[in-house]
């Protein structure tokens, strides 16, 4: 397949779309019209030929808008010709429903690879890379008419804690859900990794119970993959430093930061460093003193 790629993106991921075109000369700008009439229906049009090219889409799953944006420019550019198609999903949406627990729940991580796997198939196939899944079995949801690749955001990450406190920290994570992620981790930065334990109390309330290892007097980065609303990332944190932590640090690959998140982080006065990669567009939104943020363009560049 050739490198010469066009790249597009639905509009909420215009600025990763610039990033990753200015990673290689290679890839080409797509170009499309979008415009919403008085009813707020979405025109589109393709503007850049598309004929018998490979096509990559941009385009998260961060609001059901944008996942119908990402649908309707993926099926419209199969339409015009396009040889192949890969669909970059930066941030997952519905990850966090990916099954049923009471009855009569909807699985919409489930729904929504059913609607992307009826997009049409391009002569050269259908290709979906995702990064940091919330849950790692969401890939086996897709259907035969289009490949999951899970990329990990790992080097990222590993480069982000470097540059805080070089190989002097301990990783932890806000829960032992991300234990085995963490332990590995920091098994390849060499480092000693930790978690909390936590008990229930009711449905929107957990108490930490213990601390698998020793944080006293060390520095220390949490890493989460997602971030929401911070309220568990604040109380791990607190742990931590109840438990003797130095100097506290954050790391995320999904920087949602819902409810005035980063505030409340940095408010809480035991987090110092707040790092998200730019996965979803609200991290740059968020971006100053306080939340730093490193690209995935480079990683997306070299497994295009």
């Amino acid at each position: 397949m050739s490198n010469n790629k066009i790249i597009f993106s639905i509009r909420s991921y215009a600025y990763l779309q610039s990033k990753v075109i200015a990673q290689k000369g290679a890839f080409t700008k797509g170009e499309v019209k979008s415009q919403n009439f008085p009813d707020g229906e979405l025109y589109q049009q393709i503007i850049t030929e598309v004929d018998d090219k490979d096509v990559v889409i941009i385009g998260g799953t961060i609001s059901d808008s944008d996942t119908l944006e990402l649908f309707d420019l993926a099926c419209g550019v199969v339409k015009c010709g396009a040889r192949s198609l890969t669909l970059v999903i930066p941030f997952m949406g519905y990850s966090t429903m990916e099954r049923a627990v009471k009855p009569g729940e909807i699985v919409k991580a489930k729904t929504r690879t059913i609607l992307l796997g009826a997009i049409p198939n391009a002569p050269m196939g259908n290709k979906v890379m995702m990064l940091d899944l919330h849950s790692e079995g969401i890939p086996h949801y897709f259907n035969e008419n289009i490949r999951p690749v899970h990329l990990y955001c790992k080097k990222i990450v590993m480069q982000a804690s470097r540059e805080l406190y070089g190989s002097d920290f301990v990783l932890c994570s806000t829960d032992a859900g991300r234990a085995k992620w963490v332990e590995s981790l920091a098994n390849d930065m060499g480092v000693n990794a930790a978690f909390v334990f936590k008990r229930r109390i009711s449905g929107d309330e957990t108490k930490v119970t213990s601390i698998s290892a020793d944080v006293k007097n060390k520095n220390v980065i949490i890493y989460d993959d997602m971030i929401r609303t911070g309220g568990s990332l604040i109380g791990a944190a607190k742990s931590y430093y109840e438990a003797g932590a130095k100097e506290i640090a954050v790391i995320t690959t999904h920087g949602l930061f819902n409810n005035d998140a980063v505030t409340k982080i940095k408010q809480s006065g035991i987090i110092k460093h707040l790092i998200s990669t730019d996965t979803h567009p609200n991290a740059l939104f968020f971006e100053g003193d306080f939340l730093k943020v490193h690209s995935i363009a480079g990683l997306l560049a070299e497994n295009l």
